[in-house]
């Protein structure tokens, strides 16, 4: 991976924005199998929102430790605002891809 921080950050949001893409189907058979209980009346929207969680909770996760890892301590609110913007910069291709 690059020395950039920023770089770094970027590549790991994307590869869990792929990641997460890759397992639409298997969370459409979940709310098939679930929707009982779970109650969704919109499972692409749910799977839009469950992907973009997952996205930016692990983008902070992954930012915290990389800070820790460089004794800069918690990602600051700045910081988790950064891994927002990176992950709504992506919010057209991740909806074009869960609503195709």
């Amino acid at each position: 991976m690059s020395a950039d921080p920023e770089k770094q950050l970027e590549a790991m949001i994307n590869q869990t924005v792929e990641l997460a893409i890759s397992q639409k189907d298997a969370y459409f058979k979940e709310i098939e199998a679930s929707n009982e209980i779970l109650k969704i009346k919109d499972r692409k929207e749910f799977v839009f929102g469950l992907i973009m969680g997952q996205i930016l909770g692990l983008g902070v996760a992954a930012l915290a430790q990389m800070k820790a890892a460089t004794g800069q301590g918690n990602p600051t609110p700045q910081d988790q605002m950064k891994v927002r913007d990176m992950a709504y910069q992506l919010v057209p291709q991740i909806r074009e891809r869960v609503f195709e």
